[in-house]
């Protein structure tokens, strides 16, 4: 098959084998897979992948690696010990974990685990998911990225006493915002240094949207949730003032030591965002403060399911977050521009 192969820290498109379904997995063409930035850190961070002791994630220099794991796929074929259950020529898509013998891998980070920036990769029949939607795959594709924000916006069950503050307006953060709009959670802040990405954050369900480079995220988290000094003074008397919880969805080191530093005394912390270097963060203030930080993880299966049939029934509209499409020759480029965060929120590949 034809993939855009990463081998040495470079991507170029070769021929390679074509993977071969073992028993319980699904062998299916790739028919879009979005561009994340955890591609990106996988490229860039060899050791996260070399140091990594989960073996979910493994990086060799040596070998061929197929990257890619937001995916919409079309089954072609069966291992041995699979159900059959689904007809060749479905459109399908999976959270992107594969079961093999020397145990979970995920999809696209492993030489093993195939990813969709090639021909074809291989899904685990036993979590895969049928695509009941006429929308096209392009659109599909996203849903894995909108199941990471999700979760963390489900788990996070941000009360009624309690205003969101969304650090950073990725694909990730994007998605976060979007299901505490559907959660009813409100107002929601978001920040972002780029303009389109405010808007994008607008059009995904923030009510308020800042720019650090002119006000601090926490003085405007400030004067949404307590409002003037009067208002202030009388919500003390009353309720009690509304708590902050932030989501880290920006993955840089540096920021999450930023937000303990920065904000309310209380503030619960959803650090979705993960530098693959490691972070220095002051824990004395954030024990001072009694701040309360979870840190991302994947999502679970019930809210990737939750995820995926919200885009693909369009109740979740996500077409705002994607960019152009690109063939596997225009992989390397666009990794590339995925850098950028004045591009697009996806950049799709089409095999």
């Amino acid at each position: 098959m034809r993939a855009a192969v990463l081998r040495e820290g470079v991507v170029e498109v070769r021929v390679i084998d074509d993977p071969v379904p073992g028993p319980g997995q699904l062998l299916v063409r790739s028919l879009a897979c979005g561009i994340c930035a955890s591609d990106i850190h996988f490229m860039d961070h060899l050791e996260a992948g070399v140091n990594d002791d989960s073996g979910m994630s493994t990086y060799d220099r040596d070998v061929d690696i197929v990257m890619g794991h937001e995916y919409c796929a079309e089954v072609v074929d069966y291992g041995p010990d699979t159900e059959r259950r689904i007809p060749v020529g479905t459109r399908v898509s999976s959270l992107p974990v594969l079961s093999t013998r020397t145990g979970r891998k995920i999809v696209g980070q492993n030489p093993e685990s195939p990813g969709g920036f090639g021909e074809y990769l291989l899904l685990d029949e036993t979590i895969t998911r049928v695509v009941v939607s006429e929308l096209p795959s392009e659109i599909v594709c996203i849903a894995d990225a909108i199941s990471v924000g999700w979760s963390a916006a489900s788990r996070a069950q941000v009360t009624a006493k309690e205003v969101p503050l969304v650090i950073g307006c990725g694909a990730i953060a994007l998605s976060a915002i979007a299901q505490l709009k559907r959660l009813g959670v409100g107002p929601i802040l978001a920040v972002d240094f780029v303009a389109s990405r405010r808007e994008t954050a607008l059009a995904m369900g923030a009510d308020v949207v800042i720019d650090p480079a002119k006000v601090s995220p926490y003085q405007a988290w400030r004067d949404v949730a307590y409002g003037p000094p009067e208002a202030m003074r009388e919500m003390m008397a009353v309720a009690g003032l509304p708590g902050c919880v932030v989501f880290e969805c920006v993955g840089i080191p540096g920021v999450l030591d930023s937000i303990i530093k920065g904000c309310e005394r209380g503030t619960r912390i959803f650090s979705v965002g993960g530098p693959p270097e490691g972070d220095h963060l002051h824990t004395l203030t954030a024990k001072r403060k009694g701040i309360n930080i979870q840190f991302g993880g994947g999502p679970s299966m019930q809210h990737w399911d939750e995820a995926f049939e919200a885009v693909c029934s369009g109740s979740l509209d996500v077409a705002p977050m994607l960019g152009r499409t690109v063939g596997l020759d225009g992989v390397a480029e666009a990794l590339d521009a995925s850098r950028d965060a004045n591009g697009p929120v996806r950049i799709v590949v089409v095999p």
